[in-house]
């Protein structure tokens, strides 16, 4: 964590920028890191030059050892005045940075221990730098605070450019937005990365997943000799056990992909200013076919640990996409094609965390259904649902994170649904108490242990056979409700019992006063001047009838009789086949007391939560014998009829009470 000094500090300089005229957050954090870029080769130039001080050794330099190459360093020039500076930046110092990939390709200089093998292929994304500072003073005052930074403490520096990445408030294109610190640190934490581990983030953006993987390695590794605390009582790690793996973490461990190349160089950034210097930050779009080209090893079983929040949205080409991805589900959209790529990537026993948009689990199609199924070939190891506001103000959408291990097969998968990640709905995120973030993942590691115990409505085991028998849905709420079906009596499917449609009619017909009665979402009829249905039915909602993003069911309706019924309601009517007008009676009578355990799981959607007619079909519900279905109904339906005559009784004793009221006022 920082200083409270250094976040005013850097809060004063983005002040300065937006007053400056710049005001896209992504601009100033590459500024800044283009001038951190400039300081960190200076720095490592002067170890390098100590080092060969003390062994009489040469070494690669990265600046040339002239008076113009020395010129460049940042030592020798952060101190010049505005004008001066600007053309210095301008003309000279970022040109060099554009030379430094030119020279790895050129020159050969990616040898063991080179210099430029040093910078990862962050000189290669720093060839279109470009200084975009045009007033002079807020240049100054950005070489004057960069200047100050403690850059040359590797867990201190990290927590400066989170910090700055904290202010990227604004989506990008193609679905990229900012993954919440928390929702990355527990995923790392579910997943639990080894100093040995080769890790990938397919989609990596910033490398939040990719540096916070390497804070985690940084705290578990510390001895209590590595561990310091600042002046503000903020503990730091230096991760000084992780000595033996240095040379696999800078070179080895770490691998982004992107095709964004402000992304690119402000990951590579991330990964430097986090102690990592050699990651591999590289231009790609991991789905496109050309990365079998481009890298051909990473593309297949090379990867220890994926941890990835693909893009939500978008469709691709099916022409430019990796035919072995389409190999496992054939489709364009996005998030499916990142989750078989993922698949395809990982080594066997492999473990990847992916963020997944709640549509992955619960999606209808062929495609979606295809990739659930394949991934059952492996071990589907938890899903743990989050609150649809986690990523405001980016998004607010239903989303979930999939625990997976590659190989083996599935037998059961650990459902956990988060209520409260610790921070407020809202695109003003407000921290609050009673977080179950820290919960969920001390659960899913002691899932297997004789002491854990299940609570159905929140956290439980769900057996390969119940998600065959739900046609391979992942939806939590199907498996987190806290209802059981009654034991020793027969389910039925609502679709074998009934012959389903849809209203006619849209809501916006309603009238005050007509003929037929109306049936829409509303608890109360309607009314309107015609009829589509002159039988027994039961009327279902087929949309939430609250917020956004939240299932709900206000009534169910059963009718006897002409009516109409809204295009957003389910009409159920009785199979020529069934006779029996008990069973319709008592399937309302169920469905009425058991709408919220029953029905409501059903509904899906990330923003607008509804049900369909083949979902509502498939719902099984228990049929007991035909003594009990009629002790149940005449139950419910009389006093239902009791209700309602007691209302119409109520209105005339209304109504002769307002006569009364009105012939006092007469005589007085």
């Amino acid at each position: 964590m920082l200083t409270g000094q250094l976040r005013n500090d850097i809060d004063k300089l983005w002040e300065k920028f937006w007053t400056g005229g710049i005001t896209n957050p992504l601009t100033v954090i590459e500024q800044i890191s283009y001038l951190m870029f400039a300081r960190m080769l200076d720095m490592q130039e002067e170890v390098a030059e100590r080092k060969a001080a003390r062994t009489g050794k040469s070494f690669d330099r990265l600046f040339p050892d002239t008076p113009e190459g020395q010129l460049l360093r940042w030592k020798n020039f952060h101190h010049m005045s505005g004008k001066e500076l600007h053309r210095h930046l301008k003309l000279h110092v970022y040109p060099y940075f554009a030379s430094l990939g030119q020279h790895s390709e050129e020159e050969g200089l990616g040898t063991e221990g080179s210099a430029a093998q040093a910078l990862g292929h962050i000189g290669e994304y720093m060839q279109d730098a470009d200084l975009e500072i045009k007033n002079e003073s807020v240049l100054v005052s950005a070489v004057e605070m960069v200047n100050n930074l403690p850059l040359t403490q590797s867990d201190v520096k990290g927590d400066i450019y989170e910090y700055l990445l904290s202010k990227l408030t604004t989506a990008g294109i193609n679905g990229q937005f900012r993954t919440p610190r928390h929702i990355i640190d527990a995923m790392i934490e579910l997943i639990d990365p080894q100093p040995t581990d080769i890790i990938c983030d397919p989609s990596c953006g910033t490398a939040g997943f990719l540096a916070r993987t390497m804070e985690y390695l940084n705290r578990k590794y510390s001895s209590e000799a590595g561990t310091f605390t600042d002046e503000e009582g903020n503990l730091h790690y230096t991760g000084d056990m992780l000595e033996p793996y240095r040379d696999h973490i800078n070179k080895q461990m770490f691998w982004g992909f992107d095709f964004d190349t402000t992304m690119l160089r402000v990951s590579s950034m991330n990964m430097m200013l986090h102690g990592v210097n050699g990651a591999n930050i590289l231009y790609q779009d991991s789905l496109n076919k050309s990365i079998k080209e481009h890298y051909p090893e990473q593309e297949e079983d090379f990867f220890d640990v994926i941890l990835a929040n693909p893009p939500f949205k978008g469709t691709l080409d099916e022409k430019n996409v990796n035919a072995d991805v389409l190999g496992l589900v054939k489709t364009k959209k996005t998030e499916l094609l990142f989750v078989a790529h993922i698949l395809r990537s990982l080594k066997l026993g492999g473990r990847a965390a992916i963020v997944v948009p709640i549509g992955v689990l619960e999606g209808e199609s062929n495609s979606h259904v295809q990739l659930r199924k394949e991934l059952l070939n492996h071990q589907i190891e938890a899903v743990i649902s989050l609150p649809h506001w986690v990523f405001k103000p980016y998004a607010s959408v239903a989303t979930a994170v999939i625990i997976l291990t590659k190989g083996g097969n599935t037998d059961k998968v650990w459902f956990y649904r988060v209520d409260n990640d610790g921070f407020s709905d809202g695109s003003n995120k407000v921290q609050i108490d009673g977080s179950e973030i820290p919960m969920a993942v001390e659960l899913f590691k002691k899932r297997f242990n004789r002491s854990y115990r299940e609570v159905r409505n929140k956290h439980r085991f769900v057996s390969l056979e119940e998600i065959v028998d739900n046609e391979f849905d992942f939806c939590p709420s199907i498996y987190l409700r806290d209802y059981r079906y009654p034991e020793g009596i027969p389910l039925k499917r609502l679709d074998e019992i009934f012959e389903i449609s849809k209203g006619q009619l849209g809501a916006s017909e309603a009238m005050d006063s007509g003929e037929f009665d109306f049936v829409t979402s509303s608890s109360e009829i309607k009314r309107c001047n015609r009829f589509s249905f002159d039988c027994k039915a039961i009327c279902i909602p087929l949309v939430s009838s609250t917020g956004h993003g939240h299932a709900s069911i206000n009534n169910i309706h059963y009718y006897d009789g002409k009516f109409e019924a809204a295009t957003i309601i389910a009409v159920l009517t009785l199979r020529d086949d069934l006779k029996d007008d008990s069973i319709i009676e008592y399937v309302y009578a169920y469905l009425l007391t058991h709408k919220d355990q029953v029905l409501v799981p059903y509904m899906k959607g990330s923003a607008n939560v509804s049900l369909n007619t083949t979902r509502l079909g498939k719902i099984k519900i228990p049929i007991p014998g035909r003594t009990q279905r009629m002790r149940i109904s005449e139950d419910i339906l009389g006093k239902q009829n009791e209700i309602r005559r007691l209302k119409r009784e109520l209105k005339v004793a209304i109504d002769d009470f307002e006569d009364v009221k009105s012939s006092v006022r007469n005589m007085l």
